[in-house]
């Protein structure tokens, strides 16, 4: 069968759609400017579904293209990849490199990672399933709210006493028009008082092949003890949509699906990249832990096979994103070996003033329709104009000159502090319009701008 290309699922076959022109284009309505990142994981998502377009054989021996962004705090490193996997539906975790190097955390936990990609994968096609199932759970779920209300009305809760139940059809009908939302059904639920205890060992219950779960599953998520409970139609609903959904869905597939989606198509996005960039020395000391760090990560970027719950997960062609500052280390000071792994290097630009004006109005979801959004809620109808816009990206520009520049989440704590009065109001400004134009940013903001070492504390 070596001439036989890999097995697409659905997820490949949305991929092969994607063009990189179009996967920069879609990257375009939620991450501003750096061209060249966009460019170079457009190409390397492309390159998965070439890949698994040629015979068996040739496509094993063709690894991913992985990358290393290099640039400032804030500037769309993280975005991009998360973006990325959001566009195929592609399993993503995020990993602070860094992390690795605290007490606890060295060698053995660097596995972690693959297993944490096979969790979200898990939730990932879990959730697919249940999506393509829910109108026939919702279905099913309110079949069982009519039997469980044509019960409570047959039968008295307090005098136990037969009374004339209602017809089927009335009831269903009364339940979509949200007529029954307080009434109380009597519903079997899991018991929480079922202790869940969550065992650390050396090497990780996983890795040592015991499976405590399965021996003892009370204690480990298994299945709990049920216990009867009444409550209002309102909370039963989704209890009930939840277990229809869980009937519907072909459970024990899943693990299978997920591992093959990570082996697939998998994203890892290692950030700090450049706070474990240190070569074994004669210094010792931190920079020895730190080259233990890149070892460890080195056979889970070349490719291993990690022991999960669910199975054994190849990481072959996991696509690692690699990314950091590099403000004092350099990539070169990556031991070689690692570095070889990361072929395709991007440096990614800081953010000015006019990017900022760009992110705050250019986005899908651009921070200030997000704010408007928010408040929308407690009646308050909040329009930014162009000069409100430019001030704040001019404040934003500013403070990352004059303090740590932290890119665009400086954006969040100006955006937070203009907003403070009208956020504090709620409800009691319900009804009201307020113009965040240029005047009323430069209130806001007076104090911060008058105290540099009270924006240094704030923001």
């Amino acid at each position: 069968m070596s001439g036989t290309a890999l097995p697409a699922g659905p997820r490949e076959h949305r991929l092969a759609d994607l063009s990189p022109r179009k996967i920069v284009a879609e990257l375009d309505r939620h991450v501003v400017g750096q061209g060249r990142a966009k460019r170079a994981v457009a190409i390397a998502l492309r390159d998965r579904w070439r890949r698994q377009s040629l015979p068996r054989e040739q496509a094993r021996e063709i690894t991913p293209k992985n990358i290393l962004m290099i640039g400032p705090t804030g500037v769309g490193k993280t975005e991009i990849a998360r973006r990325l996997a959001r566009l195929t539906d592609a399993p993503f975790v995020k990993v602070e490199a860094s992390k690795f190097t605290e007490v606890g955390y060295v060698g053995r936990d660097v596995d972690s990672i693959a297993r944490d990609l096979v969790e979200a994968a898990i939730r990932l096609v879990k959730d697919e399933r249940r999506s393509r199932v829910m109108d026939r759970a919702a279905a099913a779920a309110e079949e069982k709210l009519v039997d469980l209300l044509v019960r409570a009305t047959a039968v008295d809760p307090v005098t136990g006493t037969a009374g004339v139940a209602e017809g089927r059809d009335r009831i269903r009908r009364d339940l979509r028009e949200g007529r029954h939302e307080t009434r109380e059904v009597e519903l079997e639920v899991a018991d929480d008082r079922t202790p869940q205890i969550s065992v650390m060992t050396p090497q990780g219950v996983e890795e040592m092949g015991i499976d405590l779960p399965g021996m003892l599953p009370g204690l480990f998520g298994g299945p709990k003890k049920k216990k009867k409970t009444r409550l209002p139609v309102s909370d039963a609903r989704p209890l009930l949509l939840e277990a229809e959904a869980d009937l519907l869905t072909d459970e024990a597939t899943v693990p299978q699906e997920a591992i093959r989606r990570v082996e697939e198509t998998g994203i890892v996005f290692l950030d700090e990249i450049d706070k474990i960039a240190g070569r074994e020395g004669s210094r010792g000391g931190p920079d020895v832990s730190r080259e233990g760090v890149q070892r460890d990560l080195l056979p889970l970027v070349e490719g291993t096979t990690v022991k999960t719950k669910h199975g054994l997960v190849r990481t072959d062609h996991v696509l690692f994103v690699a990314a950091g500052a590099f403000h004092v280390a350099r990539p070169s000071d990556l031991i070689p070996e690692l570095q070889g792994r990361f072929p395709i290097r991007v440096e990614l630009n800081a953010l000015s003033e006019d990017d900022f004006l760009r992110i705050l109005t250019e986005p899908e979801h651009a921070l200030p329709k997000q704010a408007a959004a928010l408040l929308s809620a407690d009646g308050i109808e909040v329009v930014f104009d162009r000069e409100g816009l430019s001030a704040i990206a001019a404040a934003a520009a500013e403070l990352n000159r004059n303090l740590e520049n932290i890119g665009a989440r400086r954006l969040h704590t100006i955006l937070e502090k203009v907003l403070e009065e009208v956020s504090f109001a709620g409800p009691d400004a319900a009804g009201a319009r307020v113009v965040i134009d240029g005047a009323y940013v430069g209130r806001a903001l007076a104090d911060l701008v008058k105290n540099r070492d009270l924006s240094r504390f704030v923001l």
